[in-house]
């Protein structure tokens, strides 16, 4: 049996000091439930963002890479979702950077009350944020951001008594390739492009890229289905040839923008 005494855990309980979710046994009590909690608390730790609570980008990557393997066994439709606070640095240099935590930390809890709880969502670096939509449909996906979008811009931020700010987002997303292989960098990348367009087209407005099918070859049809035909007879085949051309979505509202 491990003696908690004889290893050296002054620093990761300096750490779990400061992290108020952690709560860990006494150790007198029990050596192993003790050390049991250390290693799932600095666990938790390490997938998490200090300052919102939020997965961090390492967790981020971990659930994405996932996400793209689910989508190419099943085909099911995902959706990534890239979100950029505006005017961020404005906010920054006229009140701080205490005042831009603040603000930091109001979108975290906002964007956690827009999703479900199988969502992941994610502090991604500095004012940017990323949202992981599994089981994603076209049309739920569109309602999603939108919704955080109006969110978002409703929110009265109190950064002091005597300051109160509102701000907006933009909103980039795209959805994985289904039945086919990708990367999460690739679908980063287009996510990204479609939060570009929404920044260069006015801000506080979704970009979501069409949903993008994997079309089927005749040829490669009868490669994978041929020996069912065979088998069971004959059935007609529809031709699917043609390769949907690739669209984006754009929801956009008019309103002020702020700061």
């Amino acid at each position: 049996m491990i003696n908690p005494a004889d290893l050296r855990l002054e620093g990761a309980l300096a750490l779990l000091e400061h992290d108020r979710s952690a709560c860990l046994p006494d150790a007198a009590k029990s050596a192993t439930a003790f050390l049991q909690s250390v290693i799932d608390s600095l666990c938790e730790l390490s997938l998490t963002d200090a300052l919102t609570g939020l997965a961090n980008r390492r967790h981020f990557r971990n659930v994405l890479s996932r996400e793209i393997d689910v989508v190419a066994r099943s085909g099911d439709s995902a959706l990534l979702l890239m979100l950029d606070i505006d005017h961020f640095k404005q906010i920054n240099d006229v009140h701080g950077h205490s005042v831009g935590d603040k603000v930091i930390q109001a979108i975290a809890r906002c964007l956690s009350s827009c999703v479900r709880p199988m969502d992941t969502v994610a502090r991604y670096g500095g004012e940017e944020f990323a949202v992981i939509l599994p089981c994603c449909q076209t049309l739920y996906g569109q309602i999603v951001a939108e919704r955080i979008r109006q969110s978002v811009a409703a929110l009265r931020i109190e950064a002091s008594d005597d300051l109160e700010l509102n701000v907006t987002i933009s909103i980039g997303g795209a959805f994985a390739p289904e039945w086919g292989r990708s990367t999460a960098a690739l679908w980063i990348d287009l996510a990204d492009a479609q939060l570009y367009c929404a920044k260069t087209e006015g801000r506080n407005r979704v970009m979501l890229d069409a949903a993008q099918e994997i079309s089927v070859s005749a040829e490669e049809k009868s490669l994978l289905f041929g020996h069912l035909n065979q088998r069971d007879g004959a059935c007609p085949e529809r031709n699917n040839n043609d390769t949907p051309a690739k669209t984006s979505t754009a929801i956009q509202r008019t309103g002020p923008l702020s700061h």
